[in-house]
């Protein structure tokens, strides 16, 4: 039987999506514990040349459930608007894409499949179809962004390990 595209996406999206919504509560509970000002880990980033975490978070939201709903439309631009600064509201940002991702219909993306998808961002047009939009950009810029909040938080000092990126696998039970 061969996998589907839901199967391919969503249980990992939510996944990772709940992999870093525990990562940000230890990243929260670390500035507690340290007496440390909640900007001073959210704004950091790892180079001077990369954006910092409410950035990496909302990227995770836009290339889970955002991709998606780009996909329902036809055309995906990301979300140039400034990205939730405190603990709350990355938070919230996440959870509404976890939440969004588990109210999807398997046979709503099974649908997609062949249709035609453009990326728009200022001047560049990047054509797909659904299904590679998906597979070939979205998903490794998801992944992209969610390792690279990992990394920002562990050289912050934050007491991370592989097992807070990976979250709970999907295992034969």
């Amino acid at each position: 039987m061969p996998i589907s595209l839901y199967d391919a996406l969503v249980p990992s999206f939510r996944q990772i999506i709940g992999s870093s919504l525990g990562l940000l509560a230890k990243a929260e509970s670390f500035c507690a514990e340290h007496g440390a000002a909640a900007d001073a880990v959210i704004g950091h980033s790892l180079a001077p040349d990369m954006l910092s975490i409410p950035f990496q978070v909302k990227s995770i939201a836009g290339h889970s459930m955002g991709a998606i709903e780009g996909v329902r439309a036809g055309s995906y631009s990301p979300d140039l608007s400034p990205a939730p600064s405190d603990f709350a509201g990355l938070k919230a940002l996440l959870t509404k894409a976890y939440d969004g991702l588990a109210a999807l219909d398997p046979a709503e993306l099974e649908g997609f499949i062949g249709r035609d998808m453009l990326f728009q961002m200022r001047d560049l047009k990047m054509p797909f179809t659904a299904e590679n939009f998906l597979l070939s950009f979205s998903q490794p810029n998801f992944y992209f962004h969610a390792t690279t909040l990992y990394g920002i938080l562990r050289n912050k000092g934050v007491a991370l390990g592989k097992r807070d990126f990976l979250g709970m696998p999907r295992m034969k039970m």
